[in-house]
């Protein structure tokens, strides 16, 4: 049985995310701020056996270092890990305040860095794995409509760190892709008509992506033998170009 270290998997996409590998039989391991958050996502799966909370700042590296220990100890190897905890503030690049800047850059940087590379050593020695990030497809085609320079910034990073990594594991048969989710529909975009009305607007086919989009991207990256270095965007068209 597959074990995956899904971070921020409380909520939003990667509660979907843990909750897709819950049901197929993987062990999961998920990482959020709180232990309360993750025994509540628990919960609403029914408390199944094979999934391990384990709380943390992911900024920190020492969380990294724990989710693979507690991985390994319970489960015996760490298969997957997908680098989903992130934070998205959009607003003139003017407005960010340094308390935003820190924020932005700890957990979607550092978030990123710290489990990669504990996910690199452990995967390498054991010459097999998939490592796939979270990213943005507004880090690979910007718009006027949402400013949001440390979003860009930090994700499209990330984008191109997910080509070099894959070079970098491709010797030791270590798969390193990417997401890069558009408009999703989650509760941090709410219920607001109006706001719902905006959002499909920043896509060419007028429609907001559902989770299950983000899912099923993930699941085919992470079940692929012959896919790496791939930045795949799931954003009804929004990367083709300006429109």
């Amino acid at each position: 049985m597959k074990t995956v270290i899904v971070t921020g998997a409380s909520s939003g996409i990667g509660f979907a995310i843990a909750e897709a590998y819950i049901k197929r039989g993987y062990n999961v391991v998920g990482n959020a701020r709180t232990l309360d958050r993750l025994q509540t996502a628990a919960a609403q799966w029914g408390n199944p056996a094979n999934f391990l909370p384990v709380a943390g700042d992911i900024a920190d590296p020492a969380t990294a270092t724990l989710l693979f220990e507690r991985a390994v100890a319970a489960f015996g190897q760490v298969d997957i890990l997908v680098n989903n905890a992130g934070i998205f503030i959009a607003k003139p690049v003017a407005d960010y305040t340094p308390d935003e800047v820190k924020s932005i850059v700890d957990t979607n940087l550092m978030g990123f860095l710290y489990p990669s590379q504990a996910a690199a050593r452990h995967m390498s020695a054991n010459r097999s794995g998939h490592i796939v990030t979270i990213t943005a497809s507004l880090a690979i085609q910007p718009t006027a409509k949402v400013p949001a320079l440390l979003p860009i910034l930090i994700k499209g990073g990330l984008n191109h760190a997910t080509r070099g990594l894959a070079l970098e594991l491709a010797a030791s048969n270590v798969k390193v892709n990417a997401v890069a989710p558009g408009i999703i529909d989650t509760p941090m975009h709410g219920k607001d008509e109006g706001t719902r009305a905006f959002l499909k607007g920043l896509s060419p086919s007028g429609e907001i992506g559902g989770v299950q989009d983000v899912v099923d991207a993930v699941l085919y990256l992470t079940e692929s033998g012959f896919t790496s270095g791939v930045v795949l965007p799931v954003d009804g068209g929004a990367t083709a170009g300006t429109w």
